[in-house]
Formats: structure tokens, C-alpha cells, sequence
């Protein structure tokens, strides 16, 4: 098994936290105006969005690698479908576009791909989430 953690942390003189892992940061926050938020980072939809599609673009070039063709260009835009109350994602979908240096037929890749991809592998199963206060 694998583990991978994150910290979070409040960003002193604002309501905003940046999160890290490694020596890779983020600031998540909430809109300008919205329970002390002011707009300086991603906010959990956002972040959510970018999972899936972050996760699905380092797919792409792992299963382009493992079959030694180079992905020229890759584009993906992830919508993310929010409601109730409390609101929760219902439903997120990513359209793919990309080329290869070869001109040859991406799709094969992109299906590789969806087989392999850890984030909406994991979200499509559904996953379980403790919250516990820490000690």
C-alpha cells in the first residue's frame, strides 16, 4: 500500500490556508466576500476539478511512455456538477483532446488512460473519508 499526505495550513493575516506537499503549494480560499474569503486561491470544487483533470493529463503521458509515443499536445477542461445543501459534487465530466507527435490515433490512449486513472478511478468507486480531530 501506498500513503500520501498533505498539511494544511492558515496563510497568517488571512482566513485563506496553503496547503503542500513536498515543495509543491497551493492557497485554497473561498470567493472574495464569502465567509472571510478573499479570493487568493482555489476553492474546493476547483481543487476537485483539478484532481481529475491534473490526474487524467499525468495519465495520458504515462501510457503514452509506456507504449514510446510522445503526446504533442494535451487539453482538458473538467466541469464539476454542485448541489444540495449541504452542497456536494453529483456528478463531474472531462472532454480530452489531444495529438500525438506521430499523427497517429490518440484514442487508444485516452481509453489506457481512463482504465488507469487514480482520481476518477477512486471517485467513481467512492471512497471513504474519516475526519478526526488530531491530538
Amino acid at each position: 500500500m501506498v500513503a500520501m499526505t498533505v498539511e494544511l495550513r492558515n496563510v497568517e493575516g488571512t482566513q485563506a490556508a496553503m496547503g503542500w506537499a513536498g515543495g509543491h503549494t497551493m492557497i485554497v480560499d473561498r470567493p472574495a466576500g464569502k465567509a472571510g474569503g478573499m479570493g487568493l486561491g482555489f476553492n474546493g470544487a476547483q481543487i476537485l476539478a483539478l484532481a481529475i483533470g491534473g490526474c487524467f493529463c499525468n495519465d495520458l503521458r504515462y501510457v503514452a511512455d509506456e507504449l514510446s509515443v510522445v503526446m504533442d499536445s494535451i487539453s482538458v477542461t473538467v466541469t464539476v456538477e454542485l448541489e444540495g445543501d449541504p452542497l456536494i459534487a453529483t456528478s463531474a465530466t472531462m472532454a480530452v483532446s489531444c495529438t500525438l507527435t506521430d499523427g497517429s490515433d490518440p484514442e487508444p490512449i485516452v481509453e489506457k488512460a481512463k482504465s488507469s486513472c487514480m482520481v476518477s478511478n477512486s471517485l467513481a468507486r467512492g471512497i471513504p473519508v474519516a475526519i478526526e480531530m488530531a491530538g
